[in-house]
């Protein structure tokens, strides 16, 4: 192994450690907005984000161990979240349907209540 060969291994490593640091950080900022809400909405791109965010832990995983199913275990995660917030897109606009207030209102309910608290 060459000296360039040994730099380039340890290099890759560093950075595979280091994108996994701040993918654990966006995990826990996504976390925190899935809880906090305020509307179904923003919990539902929170959770999109959560799939992407699992995506790259996987794929940094996979790289890590030199063992590359990882990454097709990431694609399948990637088309099964895609299908995932086409459903809750479906559910969010069929809500006004059912009676339940509409994202609108939920929207016009936020303001008013940030405009009473200011």
């Amino acid at each position: 192994m060459t000296a360039f060969e040994a730099f380039a291994g340890t290099f890759l490593t560093a950075c595979v450690h280091i994108s996994l640091a701040i993918l654990t950080i966006s995990f826990v900022l996504i976390v925190i907005r899935t809880i906090k809400g305020p509307t179904l909405p923003d919990r539902i791109v929170a959770l999109d984000m959560l799939v992407a965010v699992g995506i790259g832990f996987i794929a940094a995983i996979g790289v890590l161990t030199h063992y590359y199913l990882y990454l097709d275990i990431a694609i399948t995660l990637g088309l099964v979240g895609f299908l995932a917030t086409v459903a809750f897109a479906r559910f969010v606009l069929n809500r006004g349907l059912a009676g339940d207030k509409t994202i609108l209102q939920e929207v016009k309910e936020s303001i008013e209540r940030r405009k009473a608290g200011q």
